[in-house]
């Protein structure tokens, strides 16, 4: 028994490094494969192609002889506007995506925006709108952040967490609540050709009042952790030699 050999089973020529990394590259498999020794035979078929025009006899006392014809008709209608062309049911708007929530982002969950007018600010994550989007908020009177919408993938998640199962958010604040009016102006009346005022969007005063009623509960749970507010008041940025994808935020 000590005279036969073992066959070893079949493996692979490439070596991997540590995270799946290959050692060896394409250009060096096809040589150590020997890849260019190996012949392939492609088998073209032959695609026959039904021809387009067909000969017929044509019949009757003044039309005798033989003509071509085509197989398929041509239309004879021609609609004068492009049709609209019909939604893919695979690709859905944005609106009807079912986005479903990291594990990293739970309600009280400190995020950091990496996009928009406020990139850079930490805010305190309230709740998940239906269509998906995060709705945040600074406070206010913290870092100037306001109640807002923003999409997770532009936010990173921290570990820092508040308590905020005791606060009561208005059910008003949906993703209706949040579409901005489009500002229209009046026809019809008097001196329109030379009205030169623009005019600007302004606030609400049924936004006002929930942004303190949210902000004022949140700072009264904030003001009980000692390091929270100067936490939430200094602004994110990265320094020299320092690697977001080596943080622990």
């Amino acid at each position: 028994m000590g005279d036969d050999k073992v066959k070893k089973g079949h493996t692979s020529r490439q070596k991997w490094m540590t995270g799946g990394i290959p050692r060896y590259s394409r250009s060096q498999m096809y040589k150590r494969t020997a890849m260019y020794k190996k012949k392939k035979t492609v088998v073209k078929k032959e695609r026959k192609r039904q021809p387009a025009m067909v000969e017929k006899q044509i019949g009757g006392e003044k039309n005798g002889g033989k003509r071509l014809v085509r197989v398929k008709r041509l239309p004879r209608y021609y609609p004068t506007e492009d049709l609209s062309r019909k939604l893919n049911n695979r690709k859905k708007p944005f609106s009807m995506h079912k986005s479903k929530l990291r594990p990293s982002i739970t309600p009280g969950t400190v995020l950091i925006l990496l996009a928009g007018r406020y990139k850079g600010k930490r805010v305190v994550f309230v709740k998940q709108l239906d269509s998906g989007l995060l709705l945040v908020t600074g406070p206010f009177d913290l870092n100037g952040v306001p109640l807002r919408r923003i999409n997770q993938t532009y936010v990173i998640a921290t570990q820092t967490k508040l308590d905020i199962s005791s606060v009561k958010v208005p059910e008003r604040l949906n993703d209706l609540y949040f579409k901005r009016m489009k500002l229209k102006k009046p026809r019809g009346q008097e001196g329109e050709m030379f009205e030169s005022e623009k005019k600007e969007y302004t606030v609400s005063e049924e936004r006002k009042e929930d942004q303190k009623s949210v902000d004022g509960q949140l700072l009264t749970l904030i003001k009980g952790v000692d390091y929270m507010k100067g936490y939430l008041q200094m602004a994110f940025s990265l320094s020299t030699k320092q690697f977001p994808h080596k943080m622990v935020f």
